[in-house]
């Protein structure tokens, strides 16, 4: 009896899937290059004395016992964590305000889109320009704030950004306007996820807007809290370009408002000869940092969630 000896052909679909590896090549490859190599090469140059050109000289862990020896570096990591803090407690506050007022059953406000669109306004305009705007309208000599002020009787002009409170402070609250509409619109999302029925028994139980909130959405908003949370902590600890657009006197930076990566900045791209191996060490100890507390927010809130 003959064997038949087919050959099996692929078919046009295996073809097709093997068609999908050569256009996600180009993501795969710019991803590598500019993401990937660069956290390697980081880690690398940390271990080493390198000025950002010539031969890398190997010193081990030199660079991250100065880093936390450092105390300049533990100021300016102190005035981030600062500016953030103010920052974080305001926006979430009035994140969680607006969405109790929008997700609230007796006030049915309408209009949602709308309101998201004009809370994330200020989050897509660019930081250069932010910055532009509220440095004119806070100068101590010719700014639009000190002259209203002026109108009602306060005539010693107030330097908004020539001292360490007032410029911090500035600065929170610049970024709590750019970012709360981020906020918002995360945890409105979160709370559209929630079955309105919950909600409805709450209120003919008797449960006013505050309880309901507090027993019904806090605990179901978690997920979406902790990511909020964690990307803030992340966006906060890269805080780089308002303090350093915004923080300086006559070209240098204030030290109330100098952040940990305008220190890093300093040593990889200011200093001559760059200490590029000290900026990359400054930059994994900040790595660590991060991820250590995130694991710890992790932990915590999914410990409540239990």
């Amino acid at each position: 009896m003959a064997v038949s000896n087919t050959v099996t052909r692929p078919t046009k679909k295996k073809n097709y899937n093997n068609m999908a590896y050569v256009f996600v090549l180009p993501f795969v490859v710019v991803f590598l290059i500019f993401s990937v190599y660069p956290v390697f090469r980081t880690l690398q140059l940390s271990f080493a004395n390198y000025k950002g050109f010539g031969d890398v000289d190997y010193i081990g862990f030199k660079n991250y016992i100065r880093v936390l020896q450092d105390k300049y570096f533990w100021t300016a990591l102190l005035n981030t964590v600062k500016i953030w803090g103010v920052n974080i407690v305001l926006q979430l506050a009035m994140a969680f305000l607006l969405t109790i007022a929008f997700s609230d059953i007796k006030f049915k406000i309408k209009g949602l889109g709308f309101f998201r669109a004009v809370y994330y306004l200020p989050n897509i305009i660019a930081a250069t320009s932010v910055a532009f705007l509220f440095k004119t309208l806070l100068d101590w000599r010719y700014g639009t704030i000190n002259q209203i002020l002026a109108k009602f009787g306060v005539d010693q002009p107030i330097n908004w950004l020539g001292q360490p409170v007032t410029a911090r402070l500035s600065i929170s609250l610049i970024q709590t306007w750019m970012w709360f509409g981020n906020s918002f619109i995360m945890l409105m999302a979160g709370v559209q996820g929630i079955n309105k029925d919950y909600f409805e028994a709450a209120s003919i139980d008797g449960a006013g807007r505050w309880k309901s909130f507090f027993y019904i959405t806090l605990p179901l908003l978690r997920p979406i809290l902790l990511y909020v949370t964690i990307t803030s902590l992340i966006g906060g600890i890269q805080m780089f370009d308002l303090p350093f657009l915004m923080g300086t006197v006559n070209g240098e930076p204030l030290g109330a408002t100098q952040t940990a990566i305008m220190y890093l900045y300093k040593f990889g791209f200011a200093t001559r000869p760059k200490q590029v191996g000290y900026a990359s060490a400054i930059a994994y100890i900040l790595f660590l940092m991060i991820l250590v507390i995130s694991v710890i927010q992790f932990k915590v809130m999914n410990r409540k969630e239990d």
